[in-house]
Parts: structure tokens; sequence; C-alpha cells
């Protein structure tokens, strides 16, 4: 089981220091690492059309990127090139595992696990990420530079590559197998392969405020909500016809700020946006479908896995009404199984005594054996 190493200071010192301000290095944050999945299948999954990759390496000195599936690696050589593969965390269990000693970060905030495989020279040049990044180093060594916030110029070095101009560095290391390297959103750095090497990086994405009010009024005009209009009886008389005055435009606030004042709407919306995967999910659906009392038979003998990626939620607000958010999707099953659902969503295996108030529940025990059966959870073999 890989558990985080912290050395030089606690996880309350993080939070409170790095997260989310600064970055920093992590010596040996995970110790006798070892590559979770090999370069050999990592470039199998880069051959699935469900699957998001891309390489980037230099031609004539030229950035240049390629946008997967992949049928071959042969003509780009041993040097100067890197593979890069999004949510390997959804289609490679052992990958999965590294999420867990992040865990003291709320999964909604999760992006995902993104590997990279790079021969010597390689990299994907000077950028900046909009997301923290924790990178653990794998097998082989790579150089790092990373620059400290400002008014980094940026620019595309290629059609799908935005890359910043040279900056100073605050941090230049070389990583080793097991070091981590800690990265805030906004400060610009690049990594360049020593030798063949492996890189696995969990990233962790907030949404901008543009995002989540376009999620909102799609999620608004979805559910057919909002629909109350604008009201302004006994309105004085209008002086000045092209004016937007100061109570009109109070007036204009308060009517948007009902929908943000609507807890449930609110909540509602959290849930179902924050639980939506932005990479496809690795699905296996049973062959022959289980019964639901089959499975609650098994859940007395094995525990039940989460499917990786797979994004499980509940809101302080609904869940006391036992609701919870999975792919997109609001589920209620009653204040009774409110123990049940948080312990759906706020583990990665489960077994029946974490279960067992939403046992008792037929609705629970029946979608709880849809999603078995579609592959959202599946029992070990």
């Amino acid at each position: 089981m890989l558990k985080l190493n912290l050395a030089d200071f606690t996880l309350e010192h993080f939070m409170a220091h790095y997260w989310q301000q600064k970055p920093v290095v992590i010596r040996q944050g995970f110790e006798h690492f070892a590559d979770l999945i090999s370069p050999n299948d990592l470039a199998g999954l880069a051959c699935e059309e469900e699957v998001e990759s891309r390489l980037v390496y230099k031609k004539d000195d030229q950035w240049q990127a390629e946008v997967g599936p992949f049928e071959s690696y042969q003509r780009f050589g041993k040097e100067g090139w890197t593979l890069v593969v999004q949510a390997v965390n959804h289609w490679s269990p052992e990958v999965a595992e590294l999420v867990k000693p992040f865990a003291f970060i709320p999964k909604w905030r999760l992006d995902d696990v993104m590997i990279s495989y790079a021969t010597p020279g390689g990299g994907v040049g000077p950028h900046i990420d909009l997301y923290d990044v924790f990178i653990c180093q794998g097998s082989g060594r790579r150089h790092w530079r990373v620059g400290d916030l400002g008014e980094h110029k940026q620019f595309a070095a290629h059609a799908a590559l935005l890359h910043t101009e040279p900056f100073e560095a605050i941090i230049d290391v070389e990583l080793s197998p097991g070091d981590i390297l800690y990265i805030p959103p906004g400060f610009p750095h690049e990594g360049v392969a020593l030798e063949e090497s492996m890189s696995f990086s969990v990233g962790f994405r907030a949404k901008s405020a543009c995002d989540l009010l376009s999620g909102l009024a799609d999620y608004v005009i979805d559910k057919e909500l909002g629909k109350t209009l604008l009201s302004d009886p006994k309105r004085p008389i209008c002086q000045h016809q092209g004016q937007i005055n100061a109570s009109d435009f109070t007036i204009i606030k308060a009517h948007l700020q009902t929908v943000l004042d609507n807890n449930t709407l609110m909540a509602d919306f959290a849930g179902s946006y924050l639980s939506k995967t932005k990479c496809a999910l690795d699905l296996q659906a049973l062959d022959e479908p289980l019964e639901t009392a089959d499975l609650v038979n098994a859940l007395r003998e094995q525990p039940l896995v989460r499917t990786g990626g797979l994004r499980c939620l509940y809101v302080d607000e609904t869940v006391a009404q036992g609701v919870c958010y999975i792919e997109g999707e609001r589920f209620d099953f009653g204040p009774a199984s409110q123990q049940a659902v948080v312990a759906l969503c706020d583990n990665d295996e489960l077994n029946h005594a974490l279960l067992e108030s939403g046992l008792q529940n037929p609705e629970f025990v029946r979608q709880l054996t849809e999603w078995v059966n579609a592959g959202y959870w599946y029992f070990q073999d």
C-alpha cells in the first residue's frame, strides 16, 4: 500500500504553507517507489480509442504534437520524445492506488492521474498549468525547473502546445524515483528526462467562475428551473428611457441571487456537475447480471471495489435526505440510508457492514445491483 512520507513537515504544514501558494520538492515522498504500470502497458493503452494520449517531440528544432491512438512508436527513435496518457487511474487499478495517499484533498477537486513516459531529452516544453499537480517520479531521472508567479507571456509552440517564454527558476532539481514535486496553478515549469523515465502526475483541478456559471446555466435550463420572472411592481415613472438606474440594477442582481440562494438547487447542481468525469471510464459490464439477493450475499464474503475514476459525491445540504451524486446523476435513497450513502462516496472498497443501512432499502439494493452489473463497482476475482 502506498503511503505518503513527509519527512520535513506535516500535512497540516503543507496545506497551510504550500497548497495553492508555492511549489515544493518532497524528497522520497514515496519510499521504494516502483512504476505502477510498465512503459509497454502504457504504450498499449495509448493504442486504444477511448484513452486520451499524445506524443510530443521536436522535428527540425520545432515542437510537434500528435494525438492518439497510436499504432507504433518505432519512427520516433530512442531520444527526444514523450508519450503522455491521461486518466490512467481509470484503466489501471494499480495506478488508481496512487490517488489514495492524497485523500487529504476531497475527490471533487481531483482531476486524474496522468502518466508520461520520456526518452532521454524528452519533455513537453516550458508551460503553465491551471491546476495543482503532484509529480511523482517513477523509474529514471528527470530535471525540473520551476519559475515564480508573474506576467509570463505564453505562445503556441504548436497548435496543441501552449508554451511560456524562458523564466528564472526558483526550483532547479533532479528528481529520482520516489521524489515528488508539487506545483500550484500558474507557476511555469519544465521537465526534461535525463534518461528513460516515467512520471506519475496526480492533478487537482479547480473550476473557473466562467465554467461554474456556464455549468449552472446549463443545469437550470436542463431541469427547467429558474423560470420565475423578474418583477418590479409600483416602480416610479421612468425619466430616462435608456438608463438602467441603481434601483433597477439592484433588482436584476437580486433576481439572479434567488438562484444562488436556493441551497437545494445549488447543492444538486454542485453534486451533479462535479461528479461528472472528464475522461472515459473502463466499465466492464457483467456478462451474467447479478440478482439483488446474490449481490447482498456476495457482499458478506468480499468487498466491492469502485472502478478507477468513478466520482461519487454528497453535499452537506442534501445528504441527510440520503442524496448522493454519481457520474452527474442525482440519487435519492431517503434519510434512513444516509449512513450507506456516505460510505458509498467516502470509500473505494465497500463491505456489508458499511452499507448495512442501505441494504435495508430495496431501492438502494436495486440501484447498487444496477451499478455493479454496469461495472461501476466490481468484486475482485
